[in-house]
């Protein structure tokens, strides 16, 4: 049966969020992200610190952190710690990072591939104990060692372009597939298992993460949760959905001045169909086990912005995968 697992934004208290986390655990969720989103949200090490101390099997993880906005080896001794607190529950989730948390920091995101690359490789060595020298733009180490984690903490990549697909299917013990458009899942799988394959390795582990929306307050919930997604989606995405450039540099600029709440207005209705599950509940169920059995994925990932209705949320996606 497919894992569950949810990601929770942290734009509320983190009391909050460790109570929908509790709650997550008691439904039978596997795994809880918490998302790094720099100024956007509460600090997200502290937050899973918190989730740690209030949960007992659930596993904790950065959903997503990237690599410029701490040192990769900074990265690599929290995420140690958190495994260490939680008792081996920890995972590390890494991406290019996106607008929302790298543009209010004015860091630029230069050779992202090679950013994710130099972070995931340092990482693994210093949870294995080695001595780590190199030399990278956004983190270079001198006779660097850690002298604790576990060398198989599990690293999750989410990305949109086809470089960090492949990079996952090298690197990565699982792909986290983030508001994918829904016409890109199968061609994204296929990607990744070659990847996988030309490496010879087995397939990551698959998620897809999307919001599911029932009423049609949820679906207009969704346009703000769409706004730094959209502006940071691959060309062939912005081609499907006919998003332009200007388009998007009016989204960029709307996100800068009001975050997504204020740029929401400027996701089209149509748009948020081709990146959610949408509709009745029986008519949720049908098209996401449809397309869990499809393309055989191994986990669904719900989105949860919505921290007061968190609870609810989780249990209807409980039962849609039941279903």
């Amino acid at each position: 049966m497919v894992a569950l697992t949810c990601m929770l934004m942290p734009e509320g208290p983190v009391g909050q969020i460790v109570e929908v986390a509790r709650e997550a655990e008691r439904l039978g969720f596997h795994r809880v992200w918490i998302p790094d989103e720099g100024l956007a949200a509460r600090e997200c090490y502290v937050t899973l610190a918190a989730v740690a101390c209030a949960t007992d099997r659930v596993e904790i993880g950065t959903g997503i952190t990237n690599a410029y906005t701490r040192h990769p080896g900074t990265t690599a001794a929290a995420i140690a710690t958190l495994d260490e607190l939680s008792g081996g529950r920890a995972v590390l989730g890494v991406g290019a990072g996106g607008a929302l948390t790298l543009d209010p920091l004015a860091i630029e995101r230069t050779a992202p591939l090679s950013a994710v690359r130099n972070l995931i490789t340092v990482a693994r060595s210093l949870w294995s104990g080695e001595q780590v020298n190199t030399t990278a733009p956004t983190g270079s180490f001198r006779s660097a060692r850690l002298d604790y984690g576990r060398p198989d903490i599990p690293v999750w990549l989410a990305g949109r372009g086809p470089k960090m697909m492949e990079l996952a299917g090298e690197l990565a013990d699982g792909f986290i597939m983030s508001y994918m458009h829904k016409e890109l899942i199968g061609d994204h799988v296929a990607a990744i298992a070659n990847a996988a394959t030309s490496a010879g390795r087995t397939r990551p582990r698959m998620a897809y993460m999307t919001l599911v929306a029932t009423t049609d307050a949820q679906l207009d919930q969704v346009r703000a949760a769409l706004t730094f997604r959209l502006v940071d989606s691959s060309p062939q995405t912005r081609a499907l959905i006919g998003l332009t450039d200007a388009a998007r540099a009016e989204l960029r600029e709307a996100l800068a001045s009001g975050g997504p709440a204020g740029a929401a207005h400027l996701v089209r209705p149509e748009w948020v169909t081709q990146f959610v599950i949408a509709g009745s509940a029986a008519e949720c169920a049908r098209e996401l086990n449809g397309l869990i059995d499809q393309h055989g994925l191994d986990e669904f990932q719900v989105s949860l912005n919505d921290l007061d209705a968190g609870p609810e949320t989780l249990a209807t996606i409980a039962g849609l995968i039941a279903q």
